[in-house]
C-alpha cells in the first residue's frame, strides 16, 4: 500500500479527520452538568460581560487559537480551495496540540475577497487568544494580515511568510557563525518573491543584513530598480528592488555568499552553486522538490556548502513547526497584543543557540541515531527536540514584555516550570527535585567515567548547577571524548590507575572488608579495575556526597559494591529500589521493584517508611498501601498476613506519620470509589501513592505494566535506605535519566 493510499486509511478511521472536542472539567453528576450549563453558567457570563477581560480567567480563550485559511495557496497542491484544505488546517491543530498544547479550532473560508475574510476573522475575535493565518495566496495574504493585525487586540500571524523566515533566519545565524562571516556582510540572493520571500528577506534585515546586500529574483530575473520604475513589480517587490544591472538567477548568484530558495524545484545546477563564495550557505526549500537536491549541491565543491531544505530526510531541515507552536505559547501566555518583530527575532536566536547545546538522546533515537552535533549538517534543532519549548516560549514571552506588547507578566523561571508540566507530570516533579538540588549543589561521583553518556550528563549537570560531577576513569579518553562530542567543559576525573588517588581508598576498602575475606592484593586490584568499588570507597570516605553507577553493569552486579562499602543507613536493614509513575494527573511510588526478592512484614515496613521518604522529596504526602490479592483478610494465609502484619506495624510506629492501610488489592488502593464505598473504613484518606508490593517478582511486572498499558512515564529505580545517597541506573538508561537520578541524589545528600 502506497503513502497515498494510507494517509486515505489514516484519515478516514473512525472518527474521520484529526481532531475532537474533549472536557477539562467533571461532567459525571448532574451538578457537574449544572456548571457547566444552565444555570450554572450565567454567573461567568456575566463576569464577561461586566469585564471582558476575564474571559481569559472563565473561558478557554487564552489557549486557544484560530488556524484560518481559504485554500488558495497550500503548499505543494496550489488553489484547492476552502474545503479541500481543512485536512492541512486540522493537521496544524495537531500540531499546536502536540508541540505546545494549544487548543485549535480550524476555520476554512469560503472566500477569495480578501475585505470579507478580513471583515469575518475580526468578527470572530471574542473567541480566540490569537489567529493563525494559513495558505492563503499573495499578495492578498499581506492585506489581510495587516489589516487583522491593525484591527484585532489579538496576536495574527501567517506563518507562510514568518515561520520559514524566522526558522531559516535561526539557520543562518548558525551557518554564518560556522563559515566564519558577518551578517551584515552576507550577500544574499533570493529565488522566489512571493510572501515567503519578502517576509524572509526583511527579517534577515532584522537579524543584522544589509538590505543593499539582498538580490531578489522572480520567474523574470533579478528584481531591479529599472523594473520597480517600470511598474513590472507589485509594491511588495519593491522594496528589495536593487539599482543593478538586470540579469537572470545564475548572474544574482555568481558571487553569493547564501542562496535562498522559495521558488520551484530544479531551478540551480552545480555550475551556479560553484559560481558562489567560498563556505557558500544554499538554503534550497521548494517542496517537494528542491531548487537544487542536497547531494548535488554538496558534490558542487570542495569547500564546505552548508545546506540546508524542507525536507527531513536530509540534514538542516527548515520545518515551521519549531516556531509556530512555540512563538503561539509564548505570546498566549503573556496575552500579547502581537506578534512583533522583537518576538520573532528572540525565537530565531532562542533556536540557534539551542542547535549548539548537547542533543539528548531521545531526539537522536528518533532521527535514526545519526550524529547530532553543532556543525554544518546540524544548523537547527530537530522538531521532536522538547527543550524547544522551553527555550523558544520563554525568549518570546520575555520580548513581549520588553517591547511593550504583553498585558501579563510571568516570572520567567516560574514560567519555565509550567511549560515543563504541560510536556508530562514527571517533568512537573522532577523540576521540584532539580530546583531542590541546585539550591545547594554536591559532588557526585560518575562510575562509569569513561561512558559517553556519563560524559554528557556531567556536561548537563555542571552547566545546569544541579552537582558537581566527578567522572572515574582514564582522563585522556575522557578528554577525548569530551572534545569529539564538542562540550565546552574540562570536568573534575579520578583516575583510579594513578596511585596517588586509588592507594589509600584501597587501604580503605580492606579495612572495611578484611574480616570479609579480602586482601589487601585483592582490595588494591578491586579499586584499580571496578570503579564501582573506587566510587563507593570515595563517597564512603566523604570525597564524594553521592554516586552513580549501573549504566554498563547488570543491576546485582552494580548494587554489590555499595552494599559491601557504604552499607544501608543506620536506621536501614534493607535497601530498596522505587519506580516513581507519573500519570497526567497523579503520582505513584512503586516499591520494591529491583532488591529484594522475598521480603518479610518487618522488610515491607522498612520499605514504605524509605519510600514515603522518598515521596516527600518531590513534595509528595504519601499515603501507603500494602498490596496483595485479598483485601482486608479476605483470604488468610501466610503471603496475605504478611503485608496485614506491616501495616499493623506502621500504625504502631510512633515515628511514621503518614496513613496506611492493607493488604488490599491494587484496585482497592488506588481507585477512590472503592475505597469510599465498599471500604469506608480504611485508614487511608484518599487513593494511595505509594504501592509496597508483597515481593520484587510482583513489584517488578506491577510497575512496567503501568507504565506500558497504562502510559506513565518511570523515574527510577532510586535506592532508598542505603548510608549515603546510591543510584543503580538500568542499562541502556538516557542521559536525562542520569540527570534525574543525580538530581535525587544530590537531594539525598543534602538531607543525609
Amino acid at each position: 500500500m502506497g503513502l497515498d493510499e494510507d494517509s486515505l486509511d489514516y484519515h478516514a478511521e473512525d472518527p474521520p479527520g484529526k481532531l475532537e472536542i474533549s472536557t477539562t472539567k467533571p461532567t459525571n453528576t448532574q451538578r457537574d452538568l449544572s456548571l457547566a450549563y444552565s444555570p450554572g453558567v450565567a454567573a461567568p457570563c456575566e463576569a464577561i460581560a461586566a469585564n471582558e477581560d476575564d474571559a481569559y480567567k472563565y473561558t478557554a480563550k487564552g489557549n486557544l487559537v484560530g488556524v484560518v485559511s481559504n485554500g488558495s495557496a497550500v503548499l505543494g497542491l496550489g488553489d484547492i480551495g476552502a474545503a479541500a484544505s481543512k485536512p492541512v488546517m486540522e493537521g496544524k491543530g495537531v500540531l499546536f496540540k502536540r508541540f505546545a498544547d494549544i487548543d485549535v479550532f480550524d476555520i476554512e473560508l469560503d472566500q477569495d475577497d480578501p475585505e470579507k475574510i478580513i471583515e469575518a476573522v475580526d468578527a470572530m475575535g471574542p473567541t480566540f487568544g490569537g489567529i493563525n493565518l494559513e495558505d492563503i495566496k499573495a499578495p492578498e495574504c499581506f492585506q489581510i494580515e495587516e489589516a487583522l493585525k491593525d484591527s484585532m487586540d489579538v496576536p495574527v500571524f501567517h506563518d507562510d511568510q514568518h515561520g520559514t523566515a524566522i526558522i531559516s533566519g535561526a539557520a543562518l545565524v548558525n551557518a554564518a557563525e560556522i563559515s566564519g562571516k558577518n551578517l551584515e556582510d552576507l550577500d544574499i540572493v533570493f529565488s522566489g518573491a512571493g510572501a515567503s520571500a519578502i517576509a524572509t528577506a526583511r527579517f534577515y534585515v532584522s537579524l543584522g543584513a544589509k538590505k543593499e546586500n539582498i538580490t531578489m529574483c522572480d520567474s523574470s530575473g533579478i528584481i531591479t530598480q529599472e523594473r520597480a520604475d517600470a511598474g513590472d513589480v507589485n509594491e511588495y517587490k519593491q522594496q528589495f528592488a536593487r539599482d543593478v544591472p538586470g540579469g537572470d538567477l545564475a548572474d544574482a548568484m555568481d558571487g553569493a555568499d547564501v542562496f535562498v530558495g522559495l521558488s520551484i524545484g530544479g531551478l540551480v545546477s552545480q555550475e551556479m552553486v560553484q559560481s558562489m563564495a567560498s563556505d557558500p550557505i544554499v538554503f534550497a526549500m521548494a517542496n517537494p522538490d528542491p531548487e537544487i537536491g542536497y547531494e548535488e549541491a554538496k558534490a558542487a565543491r570542495d569547500d564546505t556548502v552548508i545546506m540546508a531544505t524542507g525536507r527531513s530526510d536530509y540534514p538542516n531541515q527548515v520545518n515551521n513547526v519549531l516556531g509556530f507552536p512555540f512563538i503561539f505559547r509564548g505570546a498566549l501566555d503573556v496575552r500579547a497584543t502581537e506578534i512583533n518583530e522583537e518576538m520573532k527575532v528572540a525565537a530565531a536566536r532562542a533556536l540557534a543557540e539551542l542547535a549548539q547545546k548537547d542533543v539528548p538522546d531521545a531526539v537522536v533515537k528518533a532521527y535514526g541515531d545519526q550524529p547530532l552535533q553543532f556543525g554544518a549538517d546540524y544548523i537547527i534543532p530537530k522538531p521532536l527536540d522538547p527543550r524547544v519549548l522551553f527555550e523558544v516560549a520563554p525568549a518570546v514571552a520575555e520580548a513581549a514584555m520588553d517591547s511593550g506588547c504583553a498585558r501579563h507578566e510571568v516570572e520567567l523561571d516560574a514560567y519555565e516550570e509550567r511549560l515543563e508540566a504541560r510536556l508530562g507530570k514527571s517533568r512537573e516533579m522532577m523540576r521540584v527535585v532539580l530546583n531542590k538540588a541546585k539550591s545547594d549543589p554536591k559532588r557526585i561521583a560518575l562510575a562509569e567515567g569513561t561512558d559517553e553518556k556519563m560524559i554528557r550528563a556531567a556536561y548537563q549537570l555542571e552547566e545546569q548547577g544541579i552537582a558537581e560531577p566527578v567522572l572515574i576513569g582514564n582522563p585522556k579518553t575522557i578528554a577525548k571524548t569530551t572534545e569529539r562530542l564538542g562540550l565546552d567543559f574540562e570536568p573534575e576525573v579520578a583516575n583510579p590507575r594513578e596511585a596517588g588517588e586509588y592507594e589509600e581508598y584501597a587501604k580503605r576498602l580492606h579495612d572495611i572488608r578484611k574480616r570479609k575475606g579480602l586482601t589487601e592484593n585483592e582490595a588494591r586490584d578491586l579499586v584499580r579495575r571496578d570503579s564501582n568499588y573506587f566510587g563507593s570507597v570515595m563517597v564512603e570516605s566523604g570525597d564524594a556526597d553521592a554516586l552513580m553507577t549501573g549504566l554498563t553493569h547488570h543491576y546485582p552486579s552494580a548494587l554489590r559494591p555499595p552494599l559491601q562499602v557504604i552499607g544501608t543507613a543506620e536506621d536501614a536493614d534493607y535497601a530498596a529500589g522505587v519506580y516513581m509513575l507519573t500519570f497526567k494527573n497523579r503520582v505513584i511510588f512503586c516499591a520494591d521493584a529491583t532488591v529484594n526478592q522475598d521480603p518479610d512484614a518487618k522488610v515491607l515496613a522498612e520499605v514504605a517508611e524509605h519510600t514515603a521518604d522518598l515521596a516527600r522529596e518531590f513534595n509528595v504526602d504519601p499515603r501507603v498501601a500494602m498490596l496483595s490479592y485479598s483485601n482486608f483478610g479476605s483470604v488468610d494465609n501466610p503471603g496475605t498476613r504478611k503485608p496485614r502484619r506491616a501495616a499493623r506495624m506502621l500504625r504502631e510506629n510512633p515515628e511514621f506519620d503518614a496513613p496506611v492501610d492493607g493488604e488490599m488489592q491494587a484496585d482497592t488502593a488506588v481507585v477512590e470509589d472503592i475505597l469510599e464505598g465498599t471500604y469506608d473504613f480504611s485508614d487511608l484518606e484518599g487513593p494511595a501513592n505509594v504501592l509496597v508490593f508483597p515481593n520484587l517478582e510482583a513489584g517488578n511486572i506491577g510497575y512496567k505494566l503501568l507504565q506500558r498499558l497504562g502510559g506513565a512515564d518511570a523515574i527510577g529505580p532510586m535506592l532508598v535506605g542505603m548510608d549515603k545517597p546510591v543510584h543503580v541506573l538500568q542499562r541502556g538508561d538516557e542521559v536525562k535519566d542520569i540527570v534525574n537520578l543525580a538530581g535525587v541524589a544530590v537531594v539525598d545528600a543534602q538531607e543525609n
